[in-house]
């Protein structure tokens, strides 16, 4: 039984004990009430603030029901009504299970930039934007105005002190030594030789048995455990091997899927909701707890052995050696949210692509015969040298992170008063929320077929890759946040995708329903089940 396991059950113990303890205080008020030294003032509820939340949820839900029986049902907006006290709560409510569609659509209707309005004292208040000068203005010509910031660092404060969380001369060194290590003369070799074993010794096998077995199979839990394993052994020098045949649940692999779906939802609860969940250990704070213990089993002994070998090439021994002057206790907190960042960039941005580009294909038969020409072309094995010449691939990939980015928003508060290109004034610590999701699917940014899978309209005139602005498609980021493993995951998954494409056809399970889950990252909500049939030359 696994860590993950086991903190889970004894989690589940405590709340029995918990409901237990609640039970007997209500079996108790009855006898309270009677006894004449009773407390007139005394608060018979176990949890006051709980009590308080309920109460609010409880009328909150009223509000809804009303709204929901009353409202006009031809009315032909989606931008929420704006209630006394609630704000447009009860909006976002009844489309909890859509977001970022939900969020595609009030852009659309606002002309890419909307004013939310949250519930009276709960500090809800957020512009969403996709208009591109805005993110231009955000990312790029005003970036020293948008840290991070103490609000981002609240709600990732699960990544610790790691590239995503960093500002300032903290940012500037992971970007320093990070660029370091990926532009190092040995990263390229490593990375090849890395996702070629991983490819003839993981994926391969397990997709074989699948297809001989004629059984459906999971893309989104193979890519995952796929980028996990690879992403392990360039950062922390191990492969935990969770792409095998047997599927073994790995722990700290699983933990990733828990954590970023409740990240998303601090983003919409009030502040004082989740951190009652976190107190108590209840509902998606308890998950991220438990996926916190996860991480910290897996990664701690990785950065010891890590200490033990300063002299191997890896990214660890690099940071490590930009900080001589730390603690102990510190280095190795540091690393692991180090090393904790770039996992969740190497496995869940790289997986989620992959998983969208093979729906895609799946769908649009013309795309995938291009990809396999293209494959034939370069003599059926792709290299990091190579994988740079596959422009249809290339552009399938773009066009599948223009519609689905892995990474479907990002928060941004200035530091001091602004005003947005589109003439919004933002006052200091405003809420920004940037859906890189509705950019790529703005008819004011891409044009009328803008909701088309077009791998071609990333190709010139010339056969060369056409590239756009950063602020056009942030699917990368944007300004000096950029991502610096952007050619790294562009190889990854073009060997990935050709050694798949060669060897098999993939065809959609019928009545399987591909949708987005309610997440940080852009996973599909049930997966991605397939039957693999191999091709015959």
């Amino acid at each position: 039984m696994t860590t993950y396991q086991l903190e889970s059950e004894k989690h589940q113990q405590t709340f029995h004990l918990r409901g237990d303890s609640i039970r007997n205080c209500n079996n108790q008020s009855a006898q309270e009430q009677l006894s004449p030294n009773r407390n007139p003032y005394s608060y018979p509820y176990p949890y006051p603030m709980a009590f308080f939340f309920e109460c609010f949820f409880l009328s909150l839900s009223i509000i809804l029901l009303f709204v929901w029986s009353t409202r006009d049902h031809r009315r032909a907006t989606s931008l929420p009504t704006n209630w006394p006290v609630v704000g447009m709560l009860p909006g976002l409510l009844l489309n909890i299970h859509r977001l970022h569609d939900y969020a595609t659509e009030l852009a659309s209707e606002s002309g890419g930039t909307f004013q939310w309005k949250g519930p009276l004292f709960c500090n809800m208040d957020m512009l969403l934007t996709t208009n591109p000068s805005n993110i231009h203005h955000i990312f790029s010509r005003n970036f020293s105005n948008y840290p991070k910031g103490p609000e981002f660092n609240k709600i990732f404060d699960i990544l610790g002190d790691g590239i995503f969380n960093a500002d300032f001369q903290i940012w500037e060194l992971h970007r320093r030594t990070t660029l370091s290590f990926f532009t190092h003369p040995d990263f390229y070799p490593l990375l090849e030789n890395t996702i070629s074993d991983k490819i003839q010794h993981g994926l391969l096998p397990v997709l074989d048995h699948f297809s001989q077995a004629g059984t459906h199979v999971d893309l989104q839990d193979v890519f995952q455990r796929f980028t996990f394993d690879g992403i392990c052994k360039l950062i922390l020098n191990r492969d935990p091997q969770s792409l095998s045949l047997d599927m073994p649940l790995v722990a700290c692999e699983k933990a990733f899927n828990d954590a970023v779906d409740a990240l998303l939802y601090r983003h919409i609860l009030p502040e004082g909701v989740w951190r009652l969940q976190k107190r108590l250990g209840i509902g998606k704070e308890k998950k991220l707890m438990e996926a916190s213990r996860a991480f910290d089993d897996f990664i701690y002994p990785c950065v010891d052995r890590a200490e033990e070998e300063p002299d191997r090439f890896s990214l660890l021994a690099s940071f490590k050696k930009e900080f001589p002057h730390m603690t102990n206790q510190n280095s190795k907190k540091f690393l692991r949210d180090t090393a904790l960042n770039l996992m969740l960039a190497g496995r869940d941005t790289t997986g989620a692509t992959l998983t969208w580009l093979f729906w895609l294909i799946t769908r649009h038969p013309a795309s995938e015969a291009k990809i396999r020409e293209e494959i034939d072309s370069c003599g059926g094995r792709i290299d990091v040298q190579n994988s740079r010449g596959m422009v249809y691939l290339h552009g399938a990939l773009c066009e599948t992170l223009r519609l689905y980015p892995p990474v479907a928003l990002e928060h941004k508060a200035p530091m001091r008063q602004d005003i947005l290109p589109c003439g919004k004034h933002l006052e200091e610590n405003a809420k920004v929320i940037i859906s890189f999701y509705t950019v790529g699917r703005m008819e004011s940014v891409w044009g009328k077929d803008c909701l088309e899978f077009k791998p071609e309209r990333w190709i010139s005139p010339s056969g060369k890759i056409k590239h756009e602005a950063s602020y056009k498609f942030p699917a990368f980021n944007a300004g000096p946040r950029t991502c610096l493993g952007k050619e790294m995951a562009f190889i990854q998954m073009k060997m990935v995708a050709a050694a798949i494409l060669q060897r098999y056809h993939v065809k959609l399970v019928e009545g399987h329903v591909v949708s987005p889950s309610n997440s940080v990252i852009l996973q599909t909500e049930h997966g991605l089940k397939v039957t693999l049939s191999k091709i015959t030359y």
